[in-house]
């Protein structure tokens, strides 16, 4: 039998030995971390927490300054300066365009994120579940897709675009980010673990035609993959600089990114009011992560460890 000995967090064998057992709802002592492992993981949370939101801080900050407090002051707190004198100057400078570039950030964003997703989705599935000539060939085109960066297809992209006349137009934004690699990959690895054979085998048995059994059967299988899909698309289309830049010429038809861009380039820029509409340009995205967290962040592990 097992007594106690002073502590009642230590035991003694009936050799004599003592030693520390288990509490009832926690891991097992070798399991647990040290207290100085505690302390370095805080710190390290702490640092990471710090270099993700001090931009967000300083960005707010920034939005309510004007040029020389921004230039000759480097107080982390927010200026005597009336944020609607921001406002006012930046709908001056951009002649009140910025309303509308925000708006068509939020179109490129929705619109190449959608059928982006739905592409990537189609074809993960079919690399996954079906044999045809060239698969493997796909697939190496695929993942030399994810090599290479964006920027070294931006001026072939503009070539092609150029030649059929879509230059100047949204379909040159918006078809070329519908493209996805990344988005083929992981719909490819999350089709392959979480959409059963068998269902499939069963479905088509029972008279389904292809496209029914994509669209009422996968589709739900792999909705967690399938917003996780949609916000990298989002993210990338709404932070895209070059492409915009080679494409579109056109006020009317600038993202935000872009449209800021050209404030910057004039000889003296408003920094606050640029400062304060990279602010209003960011809002969408931490809405949409912040509301769509829970999914993305399912889809992810889901992809990963399913098999």
């Amino acid at each position: 039998m097992l007594s106690l000995k002073g502590s009642p967090k230590v035991a003694t064998l009936p050799d004599g030995r003592t030693y520390r057992p288990s509490i009832e709802g926690e891991p097992p002592r070798s399991y647990r971390p040290t207290q100085t492992a505690r302390v370095i993981a805080i710190a390290v949370a702490f640092l990471a927490v710090f270099y993700f939101l001090f931009p967000i801080y300083w960005l707010i900050i920034a939005s309510t300054k004007n040029n020389s407090d921004l230039i000759g002051s480097f107080s982390l707190w927010f200026a005597d300066f009336n944020l609607g004198s921001n406002w006012g100057s930046l709908m001056s400078w951009t002649k009140d365009m910025f309303p509308r570039w925000v708006i068509n950030s939020l179109l490129y964003s929705t619109v190449a994120g959608a059928f982006g997703t739905l592409v990537s989705v189609m074809a993960g599935y079919a690399l996954a579940k079906f044999e045809f000539p060239g698969k493997n060939v796909a697939m190496v085109v695929i993942m030399a897709g994810l090599l290479l960066p964006v920027a070294l297809l931006t001026i072939p992209l503009y070539l092609v675009f150029h030649g059929i006349g879509l230059t100047n137009t949204m379909w040159a934004i918006i078809i070329p980010s519908c493209v996805s690699p990344f988005g083929v990959f992981l719909g490819r690895v999350y089709a392959q673990s979480s959409v059963p054979s068998d269902l499939l085998e069963a479905a088509r048995i029972d008279g389904a035609s292809e496209i029914r059994i994509f669209f009422t059967i996968v589709l739900r299988l792999l909705a967690p993959a399938m917003v996780t899909i949609f916000l990298f698309i989002f993210v990338a289309t709404w932070n895209n600089f070059l492409l915009p830049l080679m494409m579109v010429s056109s006020p009317e038809i600038k993202p935000v990114t872009l449209g800021l861009y050209g404030m910057m380039s004039y000889f003296a820029p408003d920094k606050g009011a640029v400062m304060l509409g990279a602010l209003l340009g960011v809002i969408p995205l931490i809405i949409l992560f912040l509301g769509l967290q829970r999914f993305w962040r399912a889809g992810l592990a889901a992809g990963a460890v399913k098999g």
